[in-house]
């Protein structure tokens, strides 16, 4: 009796083992910004999706990766997940500004996988709330695609709000909810131009200068939200437009223009997306931030 008691142990330890001992689903490679390996998506639909997240690549540089899948068995959808941060590199070196999306069909299982440069734009209670609240709902009824669209929309505003390098050159101010790049410090200088010339004829130089840097200043408020860069642009704003009164007065530039000539603002947005060359992650890393759900 005790050996046919020892014979059954031994047999359930031999089927335990076995069982932890399956396979782990292979990490496949990254060829696209969107991989759906379980037949789900159609082709329109997987083509919209690339196009969305290769087009948001290219204007703000981050990187958003979709991965649907049949099941992360034997693993947990966090285990498997950081397999394929760690593997696809999703976001770019030293910014860390990579998102993965990776859906288990058949587990019913999703989680957002957060880079450790947007830790702070999408905290794992944000990431929370965009796998509950907007993708979840979707999936419940069947609307894979429409979960997708609108998960990877709302991490894409949510990034958008976050102060990052841009994908190619560019002067990028770091403030609370929004950023201001180059261009728009360009389109400043040309308001506090045009305004400067308008208000100093109509109220005299300090007047007008103090107008010109009111709204220079309110300008910056309305495109970075935050008060100290609007103070200090509307600061710069008056200065600049008072040094330009009396330029103007002496003769020194002509038709109050800036002096030295045009400017070169060489660095518009282009090439580092997703082309004709596949797609690709940019070395960016992963410490397992993010959140998980069901449905």
């Amino acid at each position: 009796m005790l050996g046919r008691w020892l014979g059954l142990v031994a047999a359930g330890v031999v089927l335990a083992g076995l069982g932890s001992a399956r396979a782990e689903v292979a990490v496949p490679p990254l060829r696209a910004h969107v991989s759906d390996f379980t037949g789900t998506l159609s082709a329109q639909q997987l083509q919209d999706l690339e196009s969305r997240l290769a087009v948001f690549e290219r204007g703000k540089g981050s990187q958003v990766a979709v991965l649907m899948l049949p099941t992360t068995a034997p693993e947990t959808i966090e285990e498997y997940s950081i397999r394929v941060a760690d593997a696809w590199k999703i976001g770019r070196a030293r910014v860390d500004d990579g998102v993965i999306l990776v859906v288990a069909k058949n587990d019913r299982k999703l989680r957002v996988e957060v880079g450790r440069g947007l830790e702070g734009a999408i905290p794992d209670a944000v990431a929370k709330r965009v796998v509950s609240d907007v993708i979840a709902p979707h999936f419940r009824s069947g609307d894979y695609y429409g979960g997708i669209a609108a998960g990877t929309d709302a991490l894409m505003k949510l990034i958008e709000g976050e102060g990052l390098p841009a994908p190619q050159s560019g002067v990028i101010i770091r403030g609370v909810h929004r950023t201001i790049d180059f261009q728009t410090i360009f389109l400043l200088f040309v308001a506090l131009v045009v305004t400067d010339a308008i208000f100093r004829r109509l109220f005299g130089r300090v007047v007008g200068a103090g107008i010109s840097g009111g709204i220079v200043g309110a300008i910056v408020w309305l495109a970075a939200g935050v008060l100290a860069f609007a103070v200090i642009g509307g600061l710069l704003g008056f200065v600049v437009a008072l040094v330009n009164g009396l330029g103007s007065r002496r003769g020194s530039w002509a038709s109050g223009g800036w002096p030295g000539g045009r400017w070169s603002g060489g660095g518009g947005f282009g090439g580092g997306g997703f082309g004709g060359g596949g797609f690709s992650g940019g070395g960016g890393g992963f410490s397992g931030g993010g959140a998980s759900g069901s449905w």
